[in-house]
């Protein structure tokens, strides 16, 4: 079965990729963790460009494991819903609408596996962050 890919350029995942980093460095819930992790960041947008690119076009260009790079980060699970709106933004308005609703789809699965993986216990129904 073949996968149906957007319609979307190598470009507009940059520049989505870049919105999106420009807006959660300033953020204040993001940008400290963002600040304490990333030294080198044309190094960290091509790794973020990889792994959309690869999400979206099925390029191959991503190696790697994003759940376990961001394992010892400090990440609270709080943290999660800004990212996921700070990303939609970015996703709406540089990504064609097929492209944003792939993207946004991704990083909302991708969040949820993140929140389970990092806090089970608040993730369990019935508890205060449940997913």
């Amino acid at each position: 079965m073949d996968i149906q890919r957007p319609d979307v350029t190598e470009e507009q995942i940059d520049r989505m990729v870049r919105l999106f980093y420009s807006r959660a460095r300033e953020d204040a819930e993001l940008g400290p963790v963002f600040a304490a992790h990333v030294d080198d960041w044309e190094h960290h947008f091509q790794i973020v460009q990889n792994f959309w690119s690869q999400g979206l076009l099925g390029t191959g260009r991503y190696k790697g494991s994003p759940y376990s790079v961001h394992l010892n980060l400090g990440i609270k699970i709080e943290h999660f819903a800004r990212w996921l709106e700070l990303f939609r933004a970015a996703a709406a308005e540089t990504l064609p609408p097929d492209a944003a609703k792939m993207a946004i789809s991704r990083a909302e699965h991708m969040s949820k596996s993140f929140k389970v993986g990092l806090f089970p216990l608040e993730t369990l129904p019935g508890m205060p962050h449940a997913v």
